[in-house]
């Protein structure tokens, strides 16, 4: 299991709560996977950019009901809110101070804030640093990748989940901002010390390309924050004429659905993406005309491809457009839209699901890939593409 000291956004689930982090692969938020843009400033929940939702219903009403009559009594709405989703049963749900819906925000621009690290947990639990950012504070201090991280401002992280590690780094617990202090204890071959770094306000670029031949061109998609759709495209556009495209959405879990379909537009001329109801309302996801409909495309998912990257390789299959390859998706096929409370915070509550174009839903059931593979995946997505066209 691996890590960055981003897109790791808190939880809070109930009255005292400790903050949690909820998905290991890429530390997206909960409520960034499958959210659809919405302006909790309005108090509304929007779809695709539509008008504010008519006043919530059934667990979305009872959450925003019972913070506002906290209010009422001069009680704190987050803490009832709060209490009101640990009933409701939704797994989903989520509900944020009103800074740390600022750094949700924040995290689908593409910016967090951390000291630029990447860690994985090994088998015996040691903690090893894969990725150091360029101009990080890591960097900076001359970290490497190989170097293992042993303690975070004193306290041992060697056993500990690489969520909590990541928690730890971004100072989730105690607030801390851009510029706020963090020691690390490392430790390269025989030589150990200590490390003071200052946070920073950090971006990362969500879409990745490489070349495995002149034939063969990979895109991986981390997440799914504001702008990967444009990335994509303009990545597809500079791939050789004829050329095979691996989309790589491995470990992928989600972000923004807008960003989703920017992206099926770049390999679809128009038409489905996927269906979706809120609070029984149906409407429905298209893709722009435009879109690169001839080169072999084959899209790569494993058990940590969710919500948005589900929405997006079942457009991808039911289309006809992609092959398909790896393992079972997770199986989040939920939809979250933030309302502001009285206080400043913000619930993000479930409020429907969504359907691939064949009509098939995915939560709880995930995307079964057309071909199986686990290791090697990338090497059978490479023989995929060689049968699809004239791509060696």
């Amino acid at each position: 299991m691996s890590g960055r000291d981003l897109f790791c956004q808190p939880r809070r689930f109930g009255r005292g709560a400790a903050l949690t982090l909820l998905f290991a692969s890429v530390l997206v938020a909960g409520a960034a996977t499958g959210s659809l843009p919405g302006d909790p400033a309005q108090g509304g929940r929007r779809a695709s950019g539509g008008a504010p939702s008519p006043a919530p219903v059934g667990r979305s009403g009872d959450v925003t009901r019972a913070a506002e009559e906290a209010a009422a009594d001069g009680k704190s709405p987050m803490e009832a809110a709060e209490r009101a989703v640990s009933r409701s049963g939704d797994r989903w749900a989520a509900v944020y101070s009103e800074g740390e819906y600022e750094e949700f925000e924040a995290s689908l621009d593409g910016r967090y804030t951390g000291v630029g690290l990447e860690a994985r947990g090994d088998r015996d639990g040691r903690i090893e640093v894969t990725k150091v950012q360029p101009g990080s504070p890591a960097g900076a201090a001359g970290v490497r990748a190989g170097d293992r991280l042993r303690s975070v401002d004193g306290r041992s992280v060697e056993g500990l989940p690489v969520t909590d590690v990541v928690s730890l780094l971004r100072g989730d617990a105690t607030g801390a901002t851009a510029g706020s202090a963090v020691r690390l204890g490392l430790e390269r071959g025989t030589r150990a010390w200590t490390e003071t770094l200052r946070r920073a306000l950090l971006s990362t670029d969500s879409v990745t390309v490489h070349r495995l031949s002149d034939r063969t061109t990979v895109i991986t998609v981390a997440a799914f924050t504001k702008g990967v759709g444009d990335s994509v495209r303009s990545a597809v556009r500079k791939a050789p004429a004829g050329a095979g495209i691996v989309l790589d959405l491995r470990g992928n879990s989600g972000g923004l659905v807008t960003e989703a379909v920017s992206t099926a537009s770049a390999f679809l001329d128009g038409g489905l993406v996927a269906t979706y109801d809120v609070d029984g309302d149906q409407r429905a996801l298209h893709a722009e005309g435009g879109g690169d409909t001839t080169s072999p495309l084959v899209a790569l998912v494993d058990g940590g491809t969710m919500s948005a990257a589900e929405l997006l390789t079942g457009a991808l299959q039911d289309r006809g457009r992609a092959v398909v390859v790896g393992s079972r998706t997770f199986g989040k096929g939920s939809v979250q839209m933030p309302s502001r409370l009285p206080d400043g915070s913000v619930a993000e509550l479930t409020v429907g699901h969504y359907r691939t174009p064949s009509g098939h839903g995915v939560d709880g059931r995930g995307i079964t890939p057309d071909l199986e593979a686990d290791d090697g995946a990338l090497e059978r997505a490479e023989t995929v593409l060689s049968g699809l066209g004239d791509v060696s």
